[in-house]
């Protein structure tokens, strides 16, 4: 009587103790996606600071012929949009590189879309960063669409981080009290240039005091 007690204990822990590895093992298997969803996807960029209006083409094309973008240019386009810009330097210009920038994920979505088509995807990227955090510092040109006020907030930045004589075109809106070295009409649009110039020249004083403005 007591061995066949002892042996029916035995098979009820056994089964019991089976049925509890189940239960773990389907309890795991449908956590886990939960977990893996609330891993974070990177960091938390802030709101746009402008909302998105496309330079119009007959602009880009100005813009980047003023700055005379060529074979040995690498053009970073703060505020990218669409991706028209970095994507026609390449395209039609032939720069070397381009990167567009844009805090904007759906921008990014878009540029990227556009870029599949145009065929020069090996030497355009699309960031999706804060302009004023990224890394600009090998830029040959660099191309904005902005505010008059974001213009000045970023003009701090151009002047510490990029090299003497490389060129700053904007769309429609100029740095305050740095005067553009030219001024054209494109279309009906206004298109400014500048180029940075070497610490200790008159040129140098004239945008670093602009940049106090900011």
């Amino acid at each position: 009587m007591h061995p066949e007690g002892g042996e029916s204990v035995k098979i009820k822990v056994i089964l019991y103790l089976l049925a509890l590895v189940f239960c773990l093992n389907g309890y795991d298997a449908s956590a886990q996606p939960a977990v893996q969803e609330q891993q974070p996807s990177g960091k938390q960029l802030r709101s746009p600071d402008v909302v998105f209006v496309p330079t119009p083409y007959e602009a880009v094309e100005a813009m980047l012929k003023v700055a005379k973008v060529g074979k040995g240019d690498v053009v970073y386009d703060l505020g990218s949009g669409d991706g028209r810009i970095p994507i026609m330097a390449v395209q039609k210009y032939n720069a070397a590189r381009a990167v567009g920038i844009d805090i904007n994920p759906e921008r990014i979505r878009e540029a990227q879309a556009n870029l599949k088509t145009a065929g020069v995807a090996d030497r355009v990227r699309f960031l999706n960063e804060d302009l004023f955090e990224a890394n600009i510092s090998d830029a040959t040109v660099v191309t904005l669409y902005l505010l008059p006020s974001l213009n000045l907030k970023l003009l701090p930045k151009l002047l510490a981080e990029l090299k003497p004589g490389t060129r700053i075109v904007s769309h429609a809106f100029d740095m305050g009290s740095w005067k553009p070295q030219q001024t054209l009409n494109a279309g009906g649009s206004t298109v400014y240039f500048w180029t940075i110039p070497a610490k200790g020249t008159p040129e140098y004083d004239a945008a670093a005091e602009a940049a106090k403005r900011a």
